[in-house]
């Protein structure tokens, strides 16, 4: 086992860092107050954990440059989850079995075991027979530095599964015992793998937890699986199930045959920037996700990651947002209470009537700011409800509520010069008396929640500070807005 390679990458990547740190963070699209790496690219969110009084985000993470490459694990903590330190990367690769230029140290979790914290990755490598995949595992005395397990790696990929679809393990315990899903792909069908362990370090396949049978991909990525009431949580991110990207099941699960029997599905999300989201638990009991706020290259409507590579780096997380459980099995993803904190400039309109005539809205700066309002669905006549925003310079984006055809989009085609694309999802208004609408804009992302934060949209604008408009108009009659909240929020990163 290599430790002092280890050392010496982190060394040599924390020097880069340094160096370019405080050109990065002058980029004209830096987010004001969503998760970001300090230089370089970063995807998905791993490792999630609240230990020792602080909230805890490792990260895939690239120091060097703004493009996927020689995955390191990035490591950051808050008291709030919006204020972070960075603290030196967690994992960096240094064993045969991890240290490749375009593998490395990939997707994982942690876990408290024996007051150590324990992170469970995946190793990246191919030694010319391709991609390897397989499970690993590395632990901290003190929560910031880590040595990899000496008897890594610690799974391997089974029979009939390709050892380059073997990956994110997501673990937690049971009773006395630790248990992990895994992402695979077995005959071109996607599948998470289910494993146990009393010990952390020998590891014993259970199932198959559950798999597609071709509706749902050939490939499940960061799979993550978790209690939610009387019921269970099934997430992953599907590759090969055309325009999902995040896909949650709930339904029953036994212990005792490592089944999972579903019966309600859903979208996370419905943007082109939503991906391989974690889940964790906050000390107050609260079931936390946190996404990539990005897209890749394999998917049907990808363009590219955007201009802030030009700036040196790529990539921020989306909100962290509380799972709820619904009346009926589907699931709710509300925008983190700790988000009111940030708040300014405060707000409110208790009523107003839009119709074809343009009507002008102010939130905050209208680059960074939350727009929180109901619509009154009885007193609505209107074929749509229109708002613009990120307006200026002949710039905008367009989101659609249409009544008529019961249809949700966010059209960014003319957004900033730069994106593509129309999100879009089904609009359930059918026996409703109100349409709640909830919006959060930062420099460079646009969140729209809407329908008891079921029916949610997250795309990438990089939008200029001249876009800062924001209208709203009816098409076809009036729509009339009610109990208007409007915000700006403060920016995180300020020095």
């Amino acid at each position: 086992m290599s430790r002092e390679l280890m050392i010496q990458n982190i060394e040599k990547a924390q020097k880069e860092i340094d160096t370019k740190k405080e050109i990065v963070k002058k980029g004209k699209m830096r987010q004001h107050y969503h998760f970001m790496a300090q230089t370089g690219w970063l995807n998905d969110p791993n490792g999630l954990i609240f230990y020792k009084g602080k909230y805890h985000f490792f990260f895939q993470y690239n120091p060097y440059y703004g493009f996927w490459d020689y995955m390191h694990w990035g490591h950051a903590v808050s008291d709030d989850l919006l204020h972070w330190e960075y603290l030196p990367l967690a994992l960096a690769p240094s064993e045969a079995y991890d240290d490749h230029m375009h593998g490395g140290c990939f997707s994982g979790s942690s876990i408290v075991y024996e007051d150590k914290l324990f992170l469970m990755y995946t190793a990246t490598t191919n030694a010319g027979k391709g991609f390897e995949q397989t499970q690993c595992i590395a632990y901290s005395d003190d929560g910031i530095h880590f040595e990899k397990y000496e008897g890594n790696p610690v799974i391997t990929a089974p029979d009939g599964v390709p050892a380059c679809q073997f990956r994110d393990p997501k673990v937690w315990k049971h009773e006395d015992t630790f248990y992990m899903v895994c992402g695979a792909s077995r005959d071109n069908k996607a599948q998470a793998l289910l494993y146990k362990s009393v010990d952390m370090v020998h590891w014993e396949y259970v199932n198959v937890l559950a798999e597609s049978r071709g509706e749902w991909g050939y490939m499940w990525e960061c799979p993550d699986f978790y209690p939610l009431g009387d019921q269970y949580v099934l997430m992953f991110s599907p590759m090969g199930a055309g325009e999902r990207t995040v896909v949650y099941l709930t339904g029953d699960f036994d212990y005792s045959t490592g089944k999972f029997d579903y019966h309600t599905s859903g979208e996370i999300d419905w943007g082109f920037d939503y991906y391989a989201p974690q889940s964790f638990m906050a000390p107050d009991g609260r079931r936390l996700i946190v996404g990539w706020a990005n897209a890749w290259d394999w998917m049907p409507f990808w363009k590219d990651w955007g201009p802030a590579y030009k700036e040196g780096w790529c990539g921020s997380f989306n909100l962290t947002r509380e799972v709820r459980m619904s009346d009926n099995g589907t699931l709710q993803f509300v925008p983190v209470k700790e988000l009111e904190g940030i708040r300014t400039n405060g707000k409110n309109i208790k009523e107003l009537t839009v119709a074809q005539t343009v009507t002008h809205l102010e939130a905050g700066d209208g680059i960074s700011f939350e727009l929180k309002f109901s619509i009154n669905l009885e007193e609505t006549d209107a074929k749509q409800f229109v708002m613009e925003l990120r307006k200026g310079a002949g710039k905008k984006v367009i989101c659609t509520f249409d009544f008529e055809h019961t249809q949700l989009t966010v059209d960014r085609n003319n957004s900033d010069g730069w994106s593509k694309g129309i999100s879009r999802s089904v609009l359930a208004v059918r026996n409703k008396k109100v349409l709640d609408v909830h919006i959060f804009s930062d420099q460079s992302s646009l969140e729209i929640f809407s329908d008891c934060y079921q029916n949610n949209h997250s795309n990438n604008v990089f939008a200029g500070n001249e876009q800062n408009e924001i209208n709203v108009y009816a098409s076809g009659g009036k729509v009339c807005l009610t109990n208007i909240e409007s915000y700006g929020l403060e920016d995180c990163y300020q020095e």
